[in-house]
């Protein structure tokens, strides 16, 4: 058994407490330890970020511990109260997309696949590199495959869209780790916060699971690698338009059907009579088709309804842009003009709301319209998180409509046509940010008329809002820069702050909060959108572990802030800098932050923006200097200000940030061992939050009482 005072062991613990850091436990846990290791080792010791910073760490607590009796108590104390680990995933079900009922001529590839999944256990990853052109069906492959073979992962198959055929539309690793999680049941509390550990925990959470993973529309090795895992139940499917070197995996190509089976698909899909009756047709159709099972449905969706595709010039040989052409010369000019507008930039999955305002077009006519395209295979469509539908392009459609587009609308309309889907998400993002944060005085209140925008239920459908259309937010903030809109890029980004203060999703927001403030430096330097923006890029990055990044960050957002004269930006921002060193264990510098942040806020006064925020931002203050004096062992003093804080927030009604600060309070008395002040203060803390959703929380608090009664 491992020695809870080794060096390894030591190193372990920090990895952990480090990994923990995404949920409210997991912070405390962090900034607790790194007091501890100060007084063990006498002096400041920087929290470690990489394993050899741990280990070092480990070295300076080991050789403390080991000889003072004392000093090795105190630890013990500290990982008895830490909280417990990741919960044990368990089956996580289908998240494939939706098999296809007609499925024709892939059996020696559906024979390679099983090989593959079920060949003895060697070390190796079992993986598999399924590539075929758009159209040919290498991602139906994998998802048929996962559906009739179910029972060879009983503990799930799971399915991530790596975005795109090439490095610039890729999504971040990150990002789509995390779905690969959620999928499996992990709450986002339990996951890492830095982005480079979270391969590591998948292939922790995957190790012992007989899971398929498919990774869709992948372009690299690189890109891939992150997500495999050596376990022997694991089966990963990577789809790629073409095969790319570095990857060591059993190639299954998927090329064309053959004419034979192309007629089969033809016959499924439609019937026998349907079939016969276009035979004289039939040859040209299969040369246009190319064996594409897309082009294959899409023409027999019209020999149903008797009407033959017409040669055209335009398809240049492609199967897909030559069924895009046959379906779009069928569409009346409403359709039309919906079709070639929306496909101006690949959102991720647009609603009718957007493609009205973007084509110009009635509002009630156009669901009606996308459901035509959709039912004509020039449109994806699927139900979005809020039961609504949602659609985008196959890439090659995209290609033809976007082309057709510039052809047929001009390069002027197309840009106006754009300008109206940023603002469509502007506007909504604004109103839903509003909503979603009313009191706060970092989300700028919607422009324009306020009667004309959409009301939600209440907070937590505002917030719901801005995450289902958080794709389309971050692909429009890289669309308005590309545009020349630096302002609606800047709104954008300030109607992001709801999402990183609630939800996270730091690593998807994080190429836009750059891109705003960037634009905000440029064009807008002496507003308040630099500082506000630097402050939330700051906020994304401190949450993901990039300390350095986020220094740099904060200290711009108070240079900008206070260059501005907006002064409680300029204290909130000194004040991010302050938590940012709570994390990296600088107690010190932490406390003389929020003193300056304390002595900005005292020049306030009426005609200041941000002055009805004073009461709670002075009681916020209080709470982290006494954090901050909690660390450096300062304990009478840290009360001081904690019992401050404390009778401020039950004055004000705060309960949340109430039972925040009686945590804090009975931190300090545990770290004294006194048991008796401690307990009535969880107590309460948990009494004030039962049933408030926190539970990370609250098993922090249960922890400690059971310690309390424990000693």
């Amino acid at each position: 058994m491992l020695d809870p005072t080794s060096v390894a062991a030591i190193s372990a613990v920090l990895g952990a407490i480090g990994s923990g850091m995404a949920n409210e436990a997991g912070k405390w846990a962090w900034e607790s330890t790194g007091g501890v290791v100060r007084r063990i080792v006498g002096r400041e010791v920087t929290a470690p970020v990489a394993a050899d910073e741990r280990d070092d760490v480990a070295l300076m607590v080991h050789e403390r511990i080991r000889t003072d009796p004392r000093l090795a108590a105190r630890w013990a104390a500290l990982t008895a109260r830490l909280p417990d680990g990741p919960r044990p995933v368990g089956a996580a079900g289908s998240h494939l997309p939706a098999s296809t009922r007609f499925f024709t001529d892939r059996k020696e590839a559906m024979r390679q696949l099983h090989r593959e999944a079920s060949r003895r256990a060697d070390g190796r990853p079992r993986v598999a590199l399924v590539h075929g052109p758009d159209g040919m069906g290498s991602s139906t492959l994998a998802a048929h495959f996962g559906s009739r073979h179910g029972r060879l992962f009983p503990d799930g198959r799971i399915y991530a869209d790596l975005g795109g055929g090439g490095a610039g539309s890729a999504r971040d690793i990150g990002a789509v780790l995390r779905v690969l999680l959620r999928q499996l049941g992990v709450p986002d509390g339990d996951m890492p916060p830095a982005t480079d550990r979270l391969g590591e925990f998948f292939r922790h959470c995957v190790s012992d699971r007989r899971l398929l993973v498919v990774l869709d529309h992948a372009h690299s090795a690189a890109q891939v690698r992150p997500f495999l895992a050596s376990a022997p139940g694991v089966f990963t499917i990577v789809v790629a338009r073409t095969p790319f070197p570095g990857l060591d995996a059993l190639r299954v190509p998927v090329g064309p059907l053959t004419d034979k089976d192309a007629v089969r698909l033809l016959t499924e899909i439609t019937d026998k009579s349907a079939v016969a009756a276009a035979r004289a047709a039939l040859p040209s159709l299969l040369a246009r088709c190319g064996g594409s099972p897309y082009a294959l449905r899409a023409a027999a969706g019209r020999l149903r309804t008797s009407v033959p595709p017409v040669p055209s010039a335009r398809a240049d040989g492609d199967p897909v842009q030559g069924a895009a052409e046959d379906g779009y010369r069928l569409l009346d000019p409403a359709a039309a003009r919906l079709y070639r507008l929306m496909a101006l930039r690949g959102w991720p999955a647009f609603d009718a709301a957007v493609a009205a305002r973007t084509a110009g077009l009635d509002p009630a006519a156009v669901p009606a319209l996308l459901d035509g395209l959709a039912d004509g295979m020039l449109l994806e469509r699927a139900l979005g998180a809020n039961g609504d539908w949602r659609y985008h392009y196959r890439p090659g459609v995209r290609a033809h409509a976007e082309a057709a587009a510039i052809r047929e609308d001009g390069i002027a309309a197309c840009s106006a046509a754009l300008t109206r889907t940023l603002l469509a998400y502007a506007d909504r993002a604004s109103a839903a940010a509003h909503q979603a944060l009313p009191e706060s005085w970092r989300v700028p209140a919607p422009a324009g008329d306020r009667a004309g925008q959409q009301r939600y239920e209440d907070r937590g459908a505002a917030l719901e809002a801005l995450l289902a259309d958080l794709g389309n937010l971050v692909e429009a903030v890289r669309c308005a820069e590309e545009s020349g809109a630096p302002d609606i890029a800047v709104r954008l980004c300030r109607a992001l702050w709801p999402t990183q203060l609630k939800a996270g999703h730091h690593e998807t927001l994080l190429p836009a909060l750059r891109i705003g403030a960037r634009l905000a430096d440029a064009h807008l330097p002496d507003g308040a959108d630099a500082g506000a923006l630097h402050a939330q890029l700051a906020h994304t990055l401190t949450e993901l572990g990039r300390w350095d990044e986020a220094e740099a960050a904060a200290s711009a957002a108070a240079r900008a802030e206070k260059s501005a004269g907006h002064k409680r930006g300029h204290a909130s921002a000194v004040e991010s800098l302050g938590l940012l060193r709570l994390r990296q264990w600088r107690y010190q510098e932490a406390y003389e932050c929020f003193e300056e942040a304390g002595a900005v806020l005292d020049t306030m006064d009426a005609r200041d923006e941000g002055v009805a925020d004073l009461p709670r931002a002075r009681a916020l203050l209080e709470r982290h200097r006494g954090r901050a004096l909690r660390g450096l062992g300062r304990g009478e003093e840290a009360r001081r200000h904690l019992e401050t804080a404390l009778s401020r927030f039950r004055d004000s009604g705060d309960t949340y940030n109430t039972a925040r600060a009686l945590t804090d309070l009975a931190e300090t008395w545990l770290e004294e061992d006194d048991t008796d002040a401690a307990l009535p203060l969880i107590d309460e803390a948990i009494g004030i939050l039962d049933g408030q959703r926190a539970e990370y929380h609250v098993s922090h608090l249960r922890r400690m009482r059971a310690g309390c009664l424990a000693g």
